[in-house]
C-alpha cells in the first residue's frame, strides 16, 4: 500500500505564489511519472503538469511559464512552484505518481485546495 500526503494550499492573492508537495511512503520500488492535476467546481479534472521519470515535463497551456514541476527522487516527492497565480487557478490541486509496488498503479492524493484572490 502507497500513501500520497500533499501540502503547501492555501488562499494567495493574484499574482502570488504557492508550492506544492506530495510525498509518496510505502512499499514502494520505483516511480514513474509524477503529476499534478486540478478540479475546479463544476469542471472536470484537468492535468496540470507531468514529469516522466527520466525528466521529461509536460505541462498544460494555461500555466506555461507560471508553474514548474519538479521532483525528489529520493524523497519520492513531486513539486509544484506556482507563480503568478491568477483567480482561474483556483480549484482543488491532486498529485498522482504511478508506482512499481507490490503492484503497478496509480495513486491519487486527497486533494488540496488552492484559492486565488482578485
Amino acid at each position: 500500500q502507497v500513501q500520497l500526503v500533499e501540502s503547501g494550499g492555501g488562499l494567495v492573492q493574484a499574482g502570488g505564489s504557492l508550492r506544492l508537495s506530495c510525498a509518496a511512503s510505502g512499499i514502494i520500488l520505483r516511480i514513474n511519472d509524477m503529476g499534478w492535476y486540478r478540479q475546479a467546481p463544476g469542471k472536470q479534472r484537468e492535468l496540470v503538469a507531468a514529469m516522466a521519470s527520466g525528466g521529461m515535463t509536460n505541462y498544460a497551456d494555461s500555466v506555461k511559464g507560471r508553474f514548474t514541476i519538479s521532483r525528489d527522487n529520493a524523497k519520492n516527492t513531486v513539486y509544484l512552484q506556482m507563480n503568478s497565480l491568477k483567480p482561474e487557478d483556483t480549484a482543488v490541486y491532486y498529485c498522482n505518481v504511478g508506482v512499481i509496488g507490490i503492484r503497478a498503479r496509480d495513486y491519487w492524493g486527497q486533494g488540496i485546495q488552492v484559492t486565488v484572490s482578485s
